[in-house]
């Protein structure tokens, strides 16, 4: 089966990891991409096994990847009855420069400490803290494997 280039394609870069292989650290690249306001999507498992994918804002917690959501929601049920987990981040003015991550949420966090969390991300997005309206917590993912690269 030959390969399609499709119009437009940029061709293959470079990698950006500093080993050019898959690790389990948040190195420089990682780092920047989920420092910046970019997007990321997160995966979970359903019930029965499918996976759930939807947009979530990140940050950095130490070496772990946080992210917001309400406790009650679908990824929130998903993750604390099975704590695998996949995220992918792209850069918003480069979106050819991409980030994935597997790993497990390690910690669900509450009350005051994932409002600090939580204002912390807010800012990065919306340049303020998040309206308090309604329920949210901030879970913690250990990266198992990392892995960014540019196109």
């Amino acid at each position: 089966m030959k390969s399609r280039i499709y119009e437009g394609a940029k061709p293959y870069r470079r990698v950006l990891c500093d080993t050019g292989r898959r690790d389990s650290t948040v190195n420089s690249d990682l780092r920047s991409l989920v420092d910046g306001p970019n997007q990321a999507h997160l995966a979970t498992l359903m019930p029965d096994g499918a996976p759930h994918c939807v947009p979530v804002w990140v940050g950095l917690e130490g070496e772990r990847i946080a992210f917001l959501t309400s406790p009650t929601v679908r990824k929130a049920r998903n993750v604390m009855r099975d704590p695998r987990v996949a995220i992918s981040i792209t850069d918003r003015d480069q979106p050819f420069t991409m980030a994935t991550v597997r790993g497990r949420v390690v910690e669900k966090v509450e009350g005051d400490a994932a409002w600090e969390i939580i204002d912390r991300i807010s800012i990065k997005y919306t340049t303020g803290p998040y309206p308090r309206d309604e329920a949210r917590c901030v879970f913690l993912v250990q990266p198992a494997a990392t892995f960014a690269t540019a196109y």
